[in-house]
């Protein structure tokens, strides 16, 4: 019989590491009221558990700035490994929708097994990314040069590269995009760009108006 591993580390230990490690993989700054908005818990809780991961070696703090150490860096990169995987298994295999997929995939991140995590990915045939086309940690995932869509010319052509990671947590949006073609692989124009940040696309026939916050979070490469 197989044995299963256990996990090294306490879920929320996981969790506060995976965060970190997204929102610097965003660009945003990582500070504790960043990460207390993207976890929604109290900035006294946040607090406290930064400085048990620190205690723990997983953090170093600089001023106001968290930064993963090497320890920290390693669980969560495993930890976003294999959300990023078990997403791409609840949408491609079980056929679920990417908001359903991702909010499971935030359970499944803590208890896949080295085992399990191996089988998938001989499944799945080695994914590089998530359906979002995040990066997963591991693969051997090459980055073209991106811009966000806000930065697209009216008339320039585009493809979706990237839903980054801030943008999964927006309530809703998820669903919008999906169900927009707003995809990664999406082949679309920019067909209008008004003054308060929205920017309207045409994909597949369809033409769509997405808001300043997600175009400027949206990556996409010229057609």
């Amino acid at each position: 019989m197989a044995h299963y591993e256990t996990p090294e580390w306490h879920p929320a230990f996981e969790e506060y590491c995976e965060t970190i490690f997204e929102l610097a993989e965003d660009d945003v700054d990582v500070i504790q009221a960043r990460v207390a908005e993207r976890l929604e818990v109290s900035r006294p809780a946040v607090s406290e558990m930064i400085h048990r991961l620190e205690a723990e070696g997983l953090v170093t703090l600089k001023g106001r700035s968290i930064e993963l150490s090497p320890d920290g860096m390693d669980l969560a990169e495993r930890v976003v490994r294999r959300h990023r995987l078990a997403e791409v298994f609840l949408t491609q295999v079980l056929g679920l929708s990417w908001a359903d997929a991702h909010a499971e995939a935030g359970k499944w991140e803590h208890v896949i097994s080295p085992l399990v995590e191996q089988a998938m990915m001989r499944v799945l045939d080695d994914p590089t990314t998530c359906p979002h086309g995040n990066p997963i940690p591991g693969s051997d995932y090459q980055a073209p040069p991106t811009k966000a869509l806000a930065k697209i010319e009216v008339g320039q052509r585009f493809v979706v590269t990237r839903i980054t990671e801030e943008l999964e947590f927006t309530e809703g949006l998820l669903d919008f995009l999906e169900g927009s073609s707003v995809i990664p692989g999406a082949e679309g124009v920019i067909t209008a760009s008004s003054p308060d940040g929205t920017t309207t696309v045409e994909i597949d026939g369809n033409h769509v108006g997405i808001g300043g916050f997600a175009s400027e979070r949206i990556l996409v490469t010229a057609a």
